[in-house]
């Protein structure tokens, strides 16, 4: 695998700790949740448990993310129920990125820091992009040229509408 960057990578020494961290969004004393107040993008797909969202500002088409509706912070919050259904949804949101085609592999992440909803992203590793593969692909997606928003959005109503 090949970094995304040219060499040498100069390592950079990490801040001090913050304790107690700040509060996300749609935390007390926090700034408002984006979701709730309308400030995400509008979801292409939801059910009573979840919504699905395309991003704004990046580089691979058929990215989507799916949060909670409800405020839980990871997946031990998660009710047993949605935590359940998590695996169905994400298993459904897998098999509609990859029929768009060109998808090698579809990866998940999920990072906490932003907002109080539970999110987990789904990047599509394009097709024969291995130096993309496993944990570079975030890395890759963020020097790659971005593309319209609008094709953002248009991949992820396809992947909304081959969800059913």
């Amino acid at each position: 695998m090949r970094l995304p960057y040219e060499e040498p990578l100069v390592p950079r020494t990490p801040e001090p700790p913050v304790v107690p961290e700040p509060p996300r969004r749609g935390e007390p004393g926090g700034e408002p949740c984006g979701i709730c107040g309308g400030a995400a993008t509008s979801a292409v797909w939801s059910d009573d448990t979840w919504t699905l969202h395309p991003p704004i500002g990046g580089s691979l088409p058929g990215t989507v993310w799916l949060a909670s509706r409800a405020h839980v912070d990871s997946f031990a919050d998660l009710p047993d129920e949605a935590a359940a259904d998590f695996g169905r949804v994400a298993a459904r949101v897998e098999r509609a990125i990859l029929g768009l085609g060109g998808v090698g592999r579809v990866h998940l992440y999920r990072w906490g820091d932003g907002g109080a909803h539970f999110h987990v992203w789904f990047l599509p590793r394009p097709l024969g992009m291995l130096d993309a593969a496993g944990m570079m692909l975030p890395l890759w997606e963020d020097v790659l040229p971005n593309v319209a928003d609008e094709e953002l959005a248009e991949a992820a109503r396809r992947v909304a509408k081959a969800m059913g």
